[in-house]
């Protein structure tokens, strides 16, 4: 079958075309949606499934942290938020606990809303 390839190139081309703002953006979209399958999975009792998404949201956060430039001041407070969303990923982990991943579902979802904010505003003033 040649539409899962068409799909996967098309996704390729998505990040390759992307720019660093865009990528940021998707990277927050993929945490949310590794979180929200590790909370099904936590509720389905599969602890394989939910510890392997709930990896796959810490090296997200990992990376977000790893690239901040910290030579704006900002950069210290996403460092801050990312350093607890990295202890209560652990904390979720061993716990399987789905009431912490509800909580950073919610911290995910306003660091990617107020992301996609950033860019508006970017955008209106003319900035890439």
């Amino acid at each position: 079958m040649a539409l899962p390839n068409a799909y996967a190139q098309y996704n390729n081309s998505k990040i390759l075309t992307a720019s660093p703002a865009e990528l940021t953006l998707m990277l927050y979209e993929g945490a949310i949606k590794f979180c929200n399958i590790a909370e099904i999975a936590v509720e389905q009792k599969d602890i394989p499934k939910a510890h392997s998404n709930i990896r796959k949201v810490q090296q997200i956060i990992e990376y977000l942290r790893q690239t901040l430039d910290m030579k704006y001041p900002v950069a210290q407070d996403f460092e801050r938020v990312y350093v607890y969303l990295e202890k209560r990923l652990v904390e979720a982990n061993i716990k399987k606990d789905k009431g912490i991943l509800a909580e950073i579902n919610t911290h995910l979802h306003s660091m990617r809303d107020m992301w996609k904010e950033v860019m508006r505003i970017n955008r209106e003033k003319g900035i890439v």
